[in-house]
């Protein structure tokens, strides 16, 4: 046997020996035995670099070091989950979706289990990529760190697709957790807070060589490509075990919300028995047919549910209400309490939402207060032990002036929160809006935070997000630890986003209501900020999915002349603010003022593609059929029940083909 053979040939069978070990948690062989080849394989890899392998079993022990992890744009976008609390929360789920597709429904429940979110990509069984979850549209690389994990196949077995995406959470189990913070007691050094936040960090160490050292454990529970030769969810999670993934073996089918509950009830008591934090259950669709008929919101699968098991609570004393003023005016009481252990973290403050808030639970100053935290990441105050009340203590009184500029605050009819007017003139409205326009999912400015935002304004060097484009090097050097290095990237980060697409300038600017979905709508309807500017409310609402409250805001940024000014500095400066030429090609208004619902499986085209070319041409998707339908674009398998009521409409349904030709 040749040395690449043999070589081949430990590989072969180490990579066996850690899917026994780390996978199926069935060992064949020692750990000495395991050591003694890894060792083997090292030295002959070290002598015949010429036969090198990036997935080779040797290359988990980490040591390559990441400075600054890059941004990677998802190729499938990973979406949150809408969460549910209850039996009644999850049947009024499963009336909708029944709603909007044909045939009996089975479900897929699994175990929510709380880490930190991944997405790995492979391509002829190997691992090319690793990416967290980041905003949903692009995360970090995080590669090297996730090649250290043992049960993160490097090479795939079986029958694998040639190219697709994996998607999991990195977990740290409690004992693993547990021996690294009797470690870190015994250095004298704080022990870590919970698994979750550990393992998450974790991803994001500079040196994999440390990541290596920690013992995460990768869970993967979705698939996701084109042509995986695979019809449901349940089947899915049986093809990733035989590829090599580590998928827990907890999920069931279940043909009803009542089977689903009792999956729910059954781990509700036995999740404290499982070596991972677990904080619900995730119930899908089964058939993957049914999934891509519901589709997606703007932020959650229509398929897919969570339910979120009771949130933990403790009881505290509340010491003091301070009030926040965000970037829109708006104001937040924040409750400040005697510290407490609370899911792992300790917690001070609560979120008391607004004066209503206040009023209805009686909160006052030196209560004892039950605090809860479910699925918010900042815990909230749910009641008052009144049996604990001091006699002296009196009702709380809202604040009627801003806390930071003393300018009498506003309450508009139908609104929960107080208001700060001064616009221009409060210092954390002015720094949260720009802190607002160079976030991720706005301008994405590369080399600046929001602190240093924070500092800019502080130290006068910037009054709006215009103020941006006129900054120098020598202006921002002798910020706190600003380097020259940094003050570089910080102005080309600047200069970078002018090339930042309209329809994310849009949503940057901050305006009230505006959203990302509003702001591609408006963006894709009008073209260019100028004709927004001069929009009436009429115009507005009459586009998809802009209701009053959204127009009125949109007008009244208009209105106002300081904003114009910000607005036409951005233009001089060379911020994009309409959609380019390469942006419209494609696009027509075809379609326009046209309902057109999707059904069932396509030949020539995807249905991501069918609905990008229905947007693209002006018309609008929906999800259900009714009166208001133009018609309805079918490919095989439409349901019976979807047909029945297209023709008791008369509604007309036409074949993907019928619909190109339609375009021409």
């Amino acid at each position: 046997m040749n040395i690449k053979q043999h070589i081949q040939n430990l590989r072969n069978e180490l990579r066996e020996h850690n899917y026994n070990y780390y996978v199926l948690d069935n060992p064949a062989i020692s750990d000495y035995d395991f050591d003694i080849k890894l060792k083997e394989l090292q030295e002959l890899e070290a002598k015949y670099p010429e036969f090198f392998d990036a997935n080779s079993p040797t290359q988990r022990v980490g040591g390559e070091v990441t400075k600054n992890f890059e941004t990677i744009a998802h190729e499938h976008r990973m979406y949150s989950l809408d969460n549910s609390y209850s039996k009644e929360d999850l049947q009024d789920w499963e009336i909708r979706i029944k709603k909007l597709v044909d045939g009996g429904i089975q479900y897929t429940c699994e175990l929510k289990y709380d880490g930190a979110s991944i997405s790995l990509t492979y391509e002829n069984g190997l691992l090319v990529k690793a990416v967290t979850r980041g905003d949903g549209f692009q995360g970090d690389n995080v590669t090297a760190n996730v090649k250290t994990i043992k049960s993160v196949p490097l090479q795939l077995k079986g029958d694998y697709p040639p190219k697709f995406d994996i998607r999991g959470e990195i977990v740290l189990p409690f004992d693993g957790f547990n021996k690294m913070n009797e470690e870190r007691i015994e250095l004298g050094e704080e022990p870590y807070r919970n698994p979750r936040n550990t393992a998450s960090g974790s991803l994001k160490l500079q040196d994999s060589a440390e990541v290596a050292k920690r013992p995460l454990e990768c869970l993967l529970y979705n698939l996701t490509g084109s042509n995986l030769g695979i019809q449901t969810q349940f089947e899915s999670l049986v093809k990733a075990r035989e590829w090599g993934f580590k998928v827990p073996d907890t999920a069931k089918l279940a043909s009803s919300i009542d089977e689903v509950f009792e999956f729910i009830n059954y781990w509700n008591v036995h999740r404290h028995d499982l070596p991972y934090e677990t904080d619900g259950v995730v119930v899908k669709v089964n058939n993957l047919q049914q999934q891509e008929e519901l589709g997606h919101t703007a932020k959650a699968p229509r398929w897919a549910m969570a339910y979120k098991f009771k949130a933990e609570q403790v009881s505290t004393q509340l010491n003091s209400i301070t009030y926040q003023v965000g970037r829109t005016g708006a104001i937040t009481p924040v409750a400040n309490l005697e510290p407490v252990e609370l899911a792992g973290t300790t917690v001070k403050r609560a979120s008391l939402h607004n004066a209503d808030q206040i009023e209805k639970l009686d909160i006052r100053v030196g209560d004892e207060v039950f605090v809860e935290k479910g699925g918010e990441i900042i815990p909230k105050i749910i009641a008052v032990d009144f049996t604990k009340r001091k006699p002296d203590a009196g009702p709380t009184q809202y604040i009627t002036h801003c806390p930071e500029c003393n300018t009498l605050l506003e309450r508009l009819e139908g609104e929960a929160k107080h208001f700060c007017p001064n616009y221009n003139g409060c210092n954390p409205q002015i720094i949260g809006r720009i802190q607002h326009y160079i976030s991720r999912k706005a301008m994405d400015i590369d080399g600046l935070g929001g602190e240093t935002v924070a500092l800019l304004v502080n130290e006068g060097l910037i009054n709006n997000y215009s103020d941006l484009y006129e900054l120098t090097k020598e202006q921002v050097m002798p910020l706190e630890r600003m380097a020259e290095k940094s003050a570089e990237n910080l102005v080309a980060g600047i200069e970078a986003s002018k090339q930042i697409p309209f329809e994310r300038v849009l949503f940057a600017l901050g305006i009230r209501f505006v959203g990302e979905t509003v702001a591609k709508k408006l963006a894709k309807h009008y073209k260019s900020i100028d004709a927004i500017a001069i929009a009436s409310e009429e115009d507005l609402v009459n586009v998809d999915e802009i209701g009053i409250k959204i127009a009125q805001s949109v007008t009244a940024f208009f209105k106002d002349e300081k904003n114009v000014l910000i607005l036409n500095r951005l233009k001089q400066f060379g911020v994009q603010l309409e959609i380019s030429a390469n942006q419209l090609i494609g696009q027509t208004n075809i379609l326009k003022g046209q309902s057109i619902v999707v059904t069932g499986v396509f030949e020539s085209i995807s249905r991501n593609d069918l609905k990008k070319l229905i947007e693209d041409n002006g018309g609008k998707i929906s999800s259900s059929i009714s009166s208001k339908t133009s018609y309805i674009i079918a490919g095989a398998n439409m349901g019976p029940s979807k047909k029945d009521k297209a023709e008791n409409l008369n509604i007309s349904i036409i074949n993907e083909h019928e619909f190109l030709q339609k375009l021409n």
